[in-house]
């Protein structure tokens, strides 16, 4: 019989008898490995679901990652590695020793001071000696737009940053053009590192406007399909296929979807 509402002992009750001797066949099977795409979907859901506004989806998307916690852990206990009482007793020791201005006599009045402890407490913490290692921390597994962004943060840490957001200008347009000079050569090692550069200029630059990269790059890639679907709309009610329309067909549609769609400015 359901219950109007459950507690998080429940929900560790339930995975416990799903992974039991005669629970589910699929919940049984599964190990770390075989759950890590779960884990990167269901925050990649929860992310869409914050962006979205809708509050009910959002906490049902909070719930299913948080599913994912609890799975792995319940996993780990049946191991013998690690239970879910370690996970809480790790997640609480560690914000009490980052938060001494709270929970000890270390003064931090600004968000910024704050940041400051919480990375030196990290590094201490990680035995990580040099500002090297702190670039290396940064977790390789994340989105490259995500990552770079990490590392250029914590190189900034200690001043090796741009004074001007217009050097940061000047350094795009200049991988741009050593860009234009080597795509010609059909050297597909030169090209993919001029590539590379380029795009970390770009995300240095999005650092000096305080925006997140994936996001606006996710942002744009919505708004590209939103405009290509008007253009399809309208190649239909024409009566024509996107395949028979010429690119000037196609380009003059996609300019009326940027008056029609204000939104998508």
């Amino acid at each position: 019989m359901q219950k109007e509402r459950y507690g998080f002992e429940d929900l560790l009750m339930i995975m416990e008898r799903l992974r039991a001797e005669n629970g589910c066949p699929w919940d049984k099977e599964q190990t770390h490995e075989s759950l890590r795409i779960y884990m990167i979907e269901e925050t990649y859901e929860v992310l869409e679901a914050l962006e979205s506004g809708d509050k009910s989806r959002f906490c049902n998307e909070l719930g299913d990652l948080l599913l994912q916690i609890v799975f792995h852990a319940q996993i780990a206990k049946e191991n013998g590695d690690f239970d879910i009482g370690d996970v809480t007793t790790e997640v609480c020791r560690k914000l009490i020793s980052r938060h001494p201005h709270i929970f000890g006599n270390v003064q931090a009045d600004t968000a910024e001071k704050v940041v400051e402890n919480w990375e030196d407490i990290k590094k201490k913490e990680k035995k990580i000696k040099s500002q090297t290692g702190v670039l290396k921390d940064v977790p390789k597994i994340l989105p490259a737009l995500m990552r770079s962004y990490k590392v250029q943060q914590k190189a900034a840490q200690v001043g090796f940053d741009w004074d001007d957001i217009e050097d940061v200008f000047r350094k795009v347009e200049e991988e741009i053009i050593e860009l234009r000079d080597v795509y010609k050569s059909n050297n597909v090692e030169r090209i993919t590192d001029e590539l590379g550069d380029a795009f970390f200029a770009l995300v240095n630059l999005a650092r000096f406007l305080n925006v997140q990269p994936e996001l606006a790059l996710n942002g744009t890639i919505g708004k590209f399909i939103r405009r290509f679907e008007y253009i399809e709309k309208q190649s239909e009610k024409a009566g024509k296929r996107l395949e028979d329309m010429s690119l000037a067909e196609m380009d003059e549609l996609w300019n009326e979807a940027k008056v029609q769609l204000p939104d998508e400015m």
